[in-house]
């Protein structure tokens, strides 16, 4: 499925060491102002070159192709292209027949019986860029409800110093290895009722869409696992007459906002590709020992972020629309 999203539709297209990646956003309301200028900031942070990123030089500027039209969108899909300038994929031609622990190379083969070797293809983190271009435009849509999400890192290899997170990943991309961590995300001016009961929670939403995420191995929202340590007295959020007087519950009960903040963590793993050698096997089944050469992160959770950013935007958005849509009246 390459498509997310009923009321407010993504789908993304392209692949790492092809000559472009993008969106198509079907559902963006009419009337919104949006330029290119809307977006770029949410690509520059994902984007890779930085000091502690994979050196690939992407300047991942965004084209709008069309849905928009003197500056405000038509109601119509909204086309964005990035175009690939640092392609390539003659790093990966060594690793064709193999492959990598930790890369989707194995299961790819087995779903589609070949795989794109040029660098993992779709599923490469690069397709990424694509979900934040949308998400950007979600952010946008978002905006206007006085809804707004950001995200941080939380910790990195179990250090949650800032100085201590950027030593563990130094020290890390040293030695050629790699490190994960724990990425934040909240969003805040959620209005209540977004949602449903039973089999379309927003906290299910919200996890597919960040388990969704190519790096992502778990989510948890509000107090997450830590709710299984805690007694009801403990982990229950007490009202009085002027609202919640605490938020475990991550701004969801009953698959449902309750208008606080929603606060979502997620698992970040270890880059998959490092200089080490590795064992694996090829597609014959023989035996083989590996190094995965090419531009790569020491630490994926910092690049991650905006993509939480975004698929947490992607979610809010669509629930907004279906409640603007066929929601009930909030009790006065």
């Amino acid at each position: 499925m390459n498509t997310f999203g009923r009321f407010f539709r993504v789908t993304t297209f392209g692949e790492s060491h092809g000559p472009a990646i993008g969106a198509v956003v079907d559902g963006v309301p009419p009337g919104l102002p949006l330029s290119a200028g809307d977006i770029q900031p949410m690509l520059d942070r994902r984007r890779p070159g930085g000091p502690l990123a994979s050196p690939r030089k992407e300047p991942d500027a965004v084209e709008i192709l069309s849905g928009v039209f003197e500056g405000r969108t038509t109601g119509t899909p909204i086309a964005l292209l990035i175009r690939n300038r640092d392609v390539r994929s003659g790093d990966y031609d060594a690793l064709r027949d193999v492959f990598r622990p930790g890369h989707a190379d194995y299961t790819y083969l087995q779903k589609y019986g070949l795989r794109d070797h040029r660098g993992g293809g779709r599923s490469s983190g690069r397709e990424t860029a694509a979900r934040v271009a949308a998400g950007a435009v979600a952010v946008a849509v978002l905006k206007t409800h006085g809804t707004a999400v950001a995200g941080s890192v939380r910790e990195v290899h179990g250090k949650t110093d800032p100085a201590e997170m950027e030593a563990e990943v130094r020290a890390a991309q040293a030695r050629g290895d790699s490190v994960g961590g724990i990425v934040e995300v909240r969003a805040s001016g959620v209005p209540p009722g977004l949602g449903s009961p039973v089999f379309d929670k927003l906290d299910a939403a919200i996890a597919g869409a960040l388990m969704g995420i190519g790096a992502v191995k778990g989510v948890e929202i509000g107090e997450g696992f830590a709710a299984a340590r805690f007694y009801g007295s403990e982990n229950n959020d007490a009202m009085d007459a002027s609202g919640f007087l605490s938020n475990h519950a991550g701004g969801v009960l009953g698959g449902i906002s309750t208008g606080q903040e929603i606060v979502v963590r997620l698992a970040v793993k270890p880059t998959p590709s490092i200089a080490l050698p590795q064992r694996t096997v090829d597609i014959h089944g023989e035996e083989r020992e590996i190094i995965i050469a090419g531009r790569h992160d020491p630490c994926i959770a910092f690049r991650l972020v905006p993509v939480a950013e975004a698929m947490l935007a992607l979610v809010l958005v669509d629930a907004v629309l279906e409640q603007e849509m066929y929601g009930g009246q909030a009790p006065e």
